[in-house]
């Protein structure tokens, strides 16, 4: 099994990254820097890692497809794409203090580049007519005024994005999918939020005495990558323990102490 992980240069992309390749890695085999192939199980061949952290803001489509024919050329086809690229600008309520340059380099990153990583996986793809394209987006895709403009439309992008591919790569039983978790204490919640862990956690949750956590969201990532989830396809699968479905200051049932 081969997977690409295509990552921005931001910290927390790279350490929610880690968290991602760990959990793939509960299945018993070891994980080294860049692309490396290790045993899986005898009877089921090897898996190998892409991980592509070097996409920086002037990176061409031509780039990208480079990176995926290498990846071809040496380890012969892709089973599970990973678009993991994210970043956020200084978070500006007013959108009149918001810039035109600011609100197209977050989209350039959080959009552009899961267009291009889908683009390029289905090209891959599609010879093996097999594969799973899988998209981090947030909660921002399906309700507003949780992050900035720019974030915000970005991530409605993915998931507008993952259900077109998803329909036109059907045919070729390609399943593509997104992930929209809520605010997990990464480097960049944190940054854009100005809080520690503590404060993170602290943040209104709709189920009580639980945390979000990377790991649920790279379990997440691990389910929709196998054939647990062979049938799921179009799916922005969302992990906010109800929160989007919660109008915390409008409801008939009242919250325990």
């Amino acid at each position: 099994m081969h997977i690409c992980i295509y990552n921005a240069i931001h910290k927390s992309s790279v350490s929610h990254t880690q968290v991602i390749i760990s959990t793939y890695a509960r299945l018993s085999y070891c994980i080294g820097n860049g692309g490396v192939t290790v045993p899986f199980q005898p009877s089921r061949g090897t898996m190998t890692f892409i991980w592509s952290s070097l996409v920086h803001l002037r990176a061409s489509s031509k780039s990208i497809k480079i990176l995926f024919n290498c990846s071809i050329s040496q380890y012969g086809k892709l089973d599970i794409m990973l678009n993991n690229a994210g970043i956020i600008e200084v978070p500006k309520p007013n959108i009149l203090d918001n810039d035109k340059s600011d609100f197209e380099r977050v989209l350039n990153v959080n959009l552009v580049r899961a267009f291009l990583g889908t683009k390029h996986a289905a090209r891959v793809m599609k010879p093996a007519s097999r594969g799973s394209i899988i998209t981090t987006a947030s909660i921002c895709s399906k309700v507003g005024g949780i992050a900035s403009h720019a974030y915000t439309s970005s991530k409605h992008g993915v998931v507008g994005l993952m259900r077109n591919a998803a329909v036109e790569l059907e045919q070729f039983d390609i399943r593509v999918n997104c992930i929209s978790p809520y605010v997990v204490a990464t480097p960049l919640a944190k940054n854009f939020l100005n809080l520690d862990d503590e404060g993170v956690h602290g943040i209104y949750a709709n189920l009580k005495g639980a945390i979000l956590e990377r790991e649920d969201v790279a379990g997440a990532a691990l389910f929709l990558g196998s054939d647990e989830s062979k049938y799921v396809s179009g799916l922005n699968l969302i992990i906010d323990g109800g929160v989007t479905i919660t109008n915390s200051g409008f409801s008939m049932f009242r919250k325990s102490e």
